[in-house]
């Protein structure tokens, strides 16, 4: 299993919605715990790494959006 690599500024899209019914996020920190912020609602989430890892759906690098 590959472990995905996750920088600051990287935008996830998640499995699972977020209460507000938005399913991207943008990373603001990473570490052993990451912290993203929905980009529909503007609400932060600190999350550990691990549970993060398993309800990544894909992975958007800010130079691939462009």
């Amino acid at each position: 299993m590959e472990i995905p690599q996750i920088h600051e500024g990287d935008i996830l899209s998640l499995k699972k919605k977020h209460p507000c019914g938005g399913d991207t996020f943008s990373v603001l920190r990473v570490g052993s715990d990451i912290r993203i912020v929905c980009r529909t609602c503007g609400r932060d989430l600190t999350l550990e790494r691990v549970k993060l890892e398993r309800r990544i759906k894909k992975i958007t690098h800010p130079a691939e959006e462009k």
